[in-house]
C-alpha cells in the first residue's frame, strides 16, 4: 500500500477531509494523494500560494508576518494551514514553505522547509533541514514528509 493510499484509508475511516496550502511544492502534495483513485473521497482542495501575496489573498497569512518572520518560517506555515482549514471544508491541513533551491542564505539555507498541520486538535508547525539535495530532491522530501505528518495526524490515538 502506498503513502497516499494508507492517508486516504484512516482518513476515511474518520470521515476527515484534507486541503494543502503548498508554497516550494507547487502542489507535489496534492498531486501524490489524488493519484489514487478515489481520492475525492478525502481531498478536499489544494491551494499553490508560491508569492506571499497569494499566501495573504488566498490564505489569510498576515503582511506583518512576512515581514518580521519570512515566508519559510512556522509562523508562517501555521497561518497558511489554519487558512486552508478555514477557506475549505477540510478537517486537517498541511502547509510547506521551503529553500528548495539553488541558494538560499547563511539564515535560511537551501533544503530548509516549514511545515505546519491543522488539526481538530490545534495546530502544530516544525522546520526540517534536509540539505543541499537539489530542488527535486528538496521538493520530494518535503512532499515525503508533509505525508508523513497527515498520516501522523489521522492515526488513531
Amino acid at each position: 500500500m502506498s503513502k497516499a493510499e494508507e492517508i486516504l484509508s484512516l482518513y476515511r475511516d474518520r470521515g476527515w477531509m484534507i486541503a494543502t496550502a503548498e508554497s516550494c511544492t507547487a502542489g507535489m502534495v496534492a498531486v501524490a494523494i489524488t493519484d489514487v483513485a478515489g481520492s475525492s473521497d478525502v481531498f478536499e482542495r489544494g491551494f499553490v500560494t508560491y508569492t506571499n501575496a497569494a499566501k495573504i489573498e488566498m490564505l489569510g497569512v498576515r503582511r506583518e508576518t512576512l515581514e518580521t518572520e519570512g515566508a519559510v518560517s512556522e509562523a508562517v506555515v501555521e497561518q497558511m494551514a489554519r487558512g486552508a482549514q478555514a477557506a475549505s471544508r477540510a478537517d486537517v491541513a498541511v502547509a510547506i514553505s521551503g529553500i528548495a533551491g539553488p541558494g538560499g542564505s547563511g539564515i535560511k539555507p537551501e533544503g530548509r522547509v516549514c511545515f505546519g498541520l491543522a488539526t481538530p486538535r490545534g495546530c502544530h508547525s516544525e522546520t526540517v533541514d534536509f540539505g543541499a539535495l537539489g530542488r527535486a530532491g528538496v521538493r520530494a522530501a518535503a512532499r515525503d514528509h508533509a505525508l508523513d505528518l497527515l498520516t501522523g495526524a489521522a492515526e488513531p490515538g
